[in-house]
């Protein structure tokens, strides 16, 4: 046995963790107590989330991690999706088995490096589980690797030069839908055991990546919405647009709202034929707001339908009495965004939303189904439960 005396081991992440509080503090968005309140989570979430994705990092043994949840936010995460990432090198061969759950989507993209404050990774090798042969009981499997690997499944992924990271997406429309299962192995190393124990080298390296990944992620995710939200009219969306970054298959609005307490915004948008369609609220540190016990977002199942087809969502810090109502919970600033997944071709402006900024008081005119759209405190309490039990269903955490 060694003393345990000698150099710090986490000074460095520790230097880490105080600049990055500093720059939250002094984010030029911050203009009240909550906005400090909530960058100060949010700063705790991604401390946990660089120390998880440091030591995560094992390309001679990868596992699936699920690096954001409910108490782990980033890059505006979309309460409908679990997310799932390992580390990969071009130069290996990984296979990926599962069991195809109900959720309305599942999605594989290989990601190329990391987004960064100047630029997103690359992500063109992109697909989803139509591309893959299903079997009668939910079973599938496909290989990532170099082309002509001996350990390639009969769906072959050839990995990019660039290859650095698999990202998948299960997509959730119905909360309570059952999950699939997922596992991924490296071929060459499966069955084999690590040569030595961790050294204290090693896990001060990983302390210094932790440090690094927590100031890249802050600074990062600062900079992300001035490149396509914050240049929009405030108040305004963007008519439907490929989602930057190369996801397949999914489009996007988006924009950014600023709102008195006694204004609201009127969404409306066609429910149209994609088997995806989700809305939700970011904050203004680009995250969702809590979407467990409250309603901040909304998708194509969950929402009300109006007869004629249209689905009208309304945002506003004070209750409207509707179905539809999308909670700001303070919030006066934030981003505003729609999703598009597993569409089969492009969307046209008709396909998108409109906006509409009323007074509070005056919803009613603005709401054709007003009656229609009308919810009662139980059936709001049925709403709220049902969000309650499809994420402690998902096991997030």
């Amino acid at each position: 046995m060694t003393a345990a005396g000698g150099p710090s081991s986490t000074a460095g992440f520790n230097a880490a963790v105080t600049e990055a509080e500093a720059l939250v503090r002094s984010a030029p968005f911050v203009k009240t107590e909550q906005d400090l309140t909530e960058g100060l989570d949010y700063l705790a979430g991604s401390i946990r989330a660089s120390l998880q994705m440091a030591w995560s990092y094992r390309p001679e043994r990868p596992f699936l991690v699920n690096s954001t949840n409910q108490h782990t936010k980033m890059g505006l995460d979309n309460p409908d999706t679990v997310y799932h990432h390992a580390n990969l090198r071009p130069d290996a061969t990984y296979v990926v088995r599962g069991v195809r759950g109900r959720t309305v989507d599942l999605s594989f993209q290989v990601l190329g490096g990391d987004y960064t404050p100047s630029s997103t990774p690359d992500g063109s090798t992109a697909f989803d589980d139509r591309e893959l042969t299903v079997a009668a009981d939910g079973t599938f499997e496909l290989s990532l690797g170099p082309a002509g690997s001996p350990h390639a499944s009969a769906h072959h992924v050839v990995l990019p030069e660039s290859a650095a990271m698999l990202a998948i997406r299960e997509v959730y429309d119905d909360w309570a839908a059952p999950r699939g299962s997922l596992t991924l192995h490296r071929a060459d190393t499966l069955g084999t055991s690590p040569a030595a124990p961790p050294t204290r080298e090693s896990v001060e390296k990983r302390y210094a990546v932790a440090a690094k990944m927590l100031l890249g992620r802050i600074r990062t995710w600062f900079a992300f919405p001035e490149w396509f939200y914050l240049n929009e009219p405030v108040n305004t969306l963007t008519e439907p647009r490929p989602t930057p970054g190369g996801l397949a298959s999914q489009w996007s609005s988006v924009g950014h709202y600023d709102l008195a307490d006694d204004e609201a915004l009127v969404l409306t948008v066609p429910r149209g034929t994609a088997p995806y369609l989700g809305f939700q609220l970011g904050t203004v540190w680009y995250t969702s707001l809590e979407y467990v016990d409250h309603q901040t977002s909304l998708n194509g199942q969950q929402a009300q339908v109006d007869p004629d087809g249209m689905i009208r969502i309304v945002v506003s810090e004070r209750d409207p009495g509707v179905h539809n109502w999308v909670e700001r919970l303070g919030h006066d600033r934030g981003y505003l965004q729609f999703r598009w997944q597993r569409l089969d071709g492009p969307l046209a402006a008709a396909d998108g939303p409109t906006l509409q900024k009323v007074p509070v008081d005056d919803l009613a005119g603005a709401l054709p189904h007003h009656d229609h759209n009308r919810a009662t405190p139980d059936e709001w309490a049925a709403r709220i439960a049902a969000r309650q039990l499809g994420v402690a269903g998902r096991m997030l955490s």
